[in-house]
């Protein structure tokens, strides 16, 4: 039996030139998937049936289970609104917007912001952490990036009448519920357990299986628990990562696409006919997932041309700085980085 291929060069960086050719300075290794609309698998580069941890990138589905467990029974007449729901499947930055909503959720709930079990952290974009710090703020668990999932977890335990002060345990009856959705939606069991950076329990799942999940909710009916988290992160991208985001700024390029990334190089994207790719960089850098995920969709040929009959209104400037980010020296551009898939 030959040994299991791993992670593959899938991306370079370009600074300058040697010789009148780009001087690679630095490579990324990855794993990629990508599944055809039929589901089956149409792009495999390293071994995507491998456990990985899919850290935030597994926030939509986390949402479904919250869904699934009574997060509506917060909003009595009325199903939570949509971009309350994606400020739960969010990995927000930490601005006012953000803020406002992750508020809106624990005041429904009737509980204070102390309740939350994320640790303290600072926004993560930078103007908004400059501002926050020149105001005299300090690191808070609001500001962290998962406080919207926890505030949703939150609700459900109250609409539940589930303790609230133990929400994070792996044992709590919504961490089951959870647990129970990821393996129903991956179609396969969990491979491991342990905590992830916000304190909530993570799980180790395949690449392949986390883009299974991401394309069940796509092409599930609408009103259904998993099209309604994938339609409200696709109304309001702005909430899912911000300014700077780049999963933010693929879905505001390509309307109709969803996109999430998580830490440590995850990045998942989905294209509302059903391709889907899924992408772990093995160095953990966040900068090469978009880029990769971009390509992979291309070469799915899930993409529509701009010019196509009925195809949505594609921002190309963006996609191709998406594709391509610019390396800068003393502020100027110098290089970018390479998409380098294997055939």
């Amino acid at each position: 039996m030959e040994p299991p291929v791993g992670p593959r060069v899938v991306a370079e960086i370009v600074r300058g030139l040697r010789g009148g050719e780009p001087f690679v300075e630095s490579v990324h290794h990855g794993t990629v998937v990508g599944l055809a609309r039929d589901g089956s698998v149409a792009l495999r580069v390293g071994e995507p049936d491998e456990p990985m941890f899919p850290r935030s990138a597994v926030k939509p589905l986390q949402a479904v289970a919250m869904l699934r467990a009574g997060l509506d029974g917060m909003f009595l007449s009325r199903d939570i609104p949509d971009d309350l729901l994606a400020i739960v499947s969010s990995s927000h930055s930490g601005q006012g917007p953000h803020l406002v909503r992750v508020l809106e959720i624990l005041s429904v709930a009737g509980v204070p912001v102390d309740a939350l079990r994320c640790p303290p952290d600072l926004p993560l974009g930078e103007a908004a952490m400059r501002a926050h710090l020149r105001s005299g703020g300090g690191a808070e668990p609001i500001l962290m990036n998962c406080s919207g999932k926890h505030a949703g977890m939150i609700a459900c335990c109250v609409a539940a009448g589930w303790s609230i002060d133990d929400y994070t345990d792996p044992d709590h009856p919504l961490q089951r519920i959870i647990r129970e959705t990821v393996e129903e939606l991956i179609e396969e069991p969990i491979a491991g357990a342990t905590v992830d950076g916000c304190g909530a329990p993570l799980f180790a799942i395949s690449l392949t299986g986390l883009a299974r999940g991401l394309q069940t909710m796509v092409l599930a009916e609408p009103g259904s628990p998993q099209r309604r988290v994938i339609d409200a992160m696709r109304a309001y991208p702005e909430l899912i990562g911000g300014s700077g985001s780049t999963d933010t700024d693929l879905m505001r390029a390509v309307p109709g696409l969803l996109a999430k990334n998580g830490a440590e190089g995850v990045t998942i994207a989905a294209t509302a006919s059903g391709h889907t790719v899924a992408v772990k960089i093995a160095d953990g850098a966040g900068r090469a997932g978009v880029p990769v995920a971009l390509a992979a969709l291309g070469r799915l040929g899930a993409l529509p041309a701009a010019n196509a009959p009925g195809a949505p209104s594609i921002d190309l400037a963006q996609l191709a700085v998406l594709g391509a980010p610019t390396i800068l020296g003393g502020g100027q551009p110098v290089g970018s980085l390479r998409v380098r898939l294997p055939a």
